[in-house]
């Protein structure tokens, strides 16, 4: 990524593919999707044409719509070396119990409370219907589906032969995941892509100081509020001077240490969650059986035929 001037902000990059390559050698780029974000986004985002009528299934259609999509359109990711990329390898991570251990950790963490029931519904049968579909599924119980995504990522760059791996989800949570220009962060919606410099120049700080960060600042999606009277601009000086806040001299936080180093914890993601030993348990092969009766249910024939038509292309049937 080249350097912007000092005076001119750089924007983060657009997410477009890149041309295949004809060398024989194999490598992956491994796509880790947030399925409790797309679920959400997509039951608000019907909700526009739907005149307040909620479809029992028509989230999960629009999550399934989304995987599929990036199925059928490939898995190279702007940034990827010219060697040859085969496959798509997949994992969607979902929230199976919205709460978790990090609830008992701090009493306002945020909680399934408020989450409407029509779309509360629809968590499970995604989960279902993406197994169906032939994808990866992670429905986490008290880890969260971010620390499902943060724990894929790692076990994914352990692999020589995964060239690239994007982490699909807007949140900020993840951007502490991202290392180089290996591992990125991409929002679908907006069409940008994140690695490291990008995330720097976002937030002010390093991918590996977004916890510490995010501990000072707070987080009001997550329920912790940070330490009162620093702000984001304030927390990146303190960090880039100090670096975490373990290294904070004993005057610059003073009472409220204990505070911040328990924010930092609910912020950090685990890596450590056993979700699969080699990548190749991620390559899409195809849906299974199951899922003719699935589409029937949901009323979408139409992503059994583009299922089975991306599995013949693919050569998966």
């Amino acid at each position: 990524m080249s350097r912007p001037s000092i005076n001119q902000p750089r924007e983060a990059k657009p997410f477009t593919p890149l041309a295949s390559s004809h060398v024989s050698e194999r490598f992956y780029v491994v796509h880790l999707i947030d399925g409790t974000y797309e679920l959400f986004r997509h039951f608000y985002g019907l909700r526009r044409f739907t005149k307040g009528k909620d479809p029992p299934f028509g989230a999960v259609v629009g999550v399934l719509q989304t995987v599929l999509q990036m199925i059928e359109n490939g898995d190279r990711v702007k940034g990827s070396a010219s060697r040859c990329l085969v496959g798509t390898y997949i994992g969607v991570a979902t929230d199976h119990v919205i709460e978790s251990f990090r609830n008992r950790l701090w009493p306002d963490y945020k909680t399934g409370a408020g989450i409407e029931p029509a779309l509360l519904a629809q968590f499970h049968p995604l989960e279902k219907a993406l197994a169906a579909m032939g994808v990866v599924v992670w429905p986490m119980i008290e880890l969260e589906a971010d620390d499902a995504l943060a724990s894929a990522a790692h076990l994914a760059a352990k692999d020589k032969k995964v060239e690239k791996v994007a982490i699909w989800t807007p949140d900020k949570d993840l951007a502490q995941c991202v290392r180089g220009t290996r591992v990125v962060q991409i929002d679908g919606r907006r069409k940008t892509i994140r690695d490291a410099a990008g995330i720097r120049e976002k937030f002010g700080v390093s991918p590996q100081l977004i916890p510490d960060l995010l501990a000072l600042v707070g987080d009001a999606a997550d329920g912790y509020p940070g330490i009162p009277g620093i702000g984001a601009r304030t927390a990146a000086q303190l960090l880039n001077r100090y670096g975490q806040i373990e290294k904070f001299p004993s005057n610059v936080l003073g009472e409220q240490r204990d505070l911040a180093l328990l924010f930092k914890n609910l912020a950090t993601l685990r890596i450590d969650a056993p979700l699969f030993k080699k990548v190749e348990t991620l390559r899409w092969r195809g849906p299974t059986p199951a899922f003719g009766k699935w589409a029937e249910r949901m009323e979408a024939p139409r992503l059994l035929e583009r299922c089975e038509k991306a599995a013949i292309e693919r050569g998966q049937s």
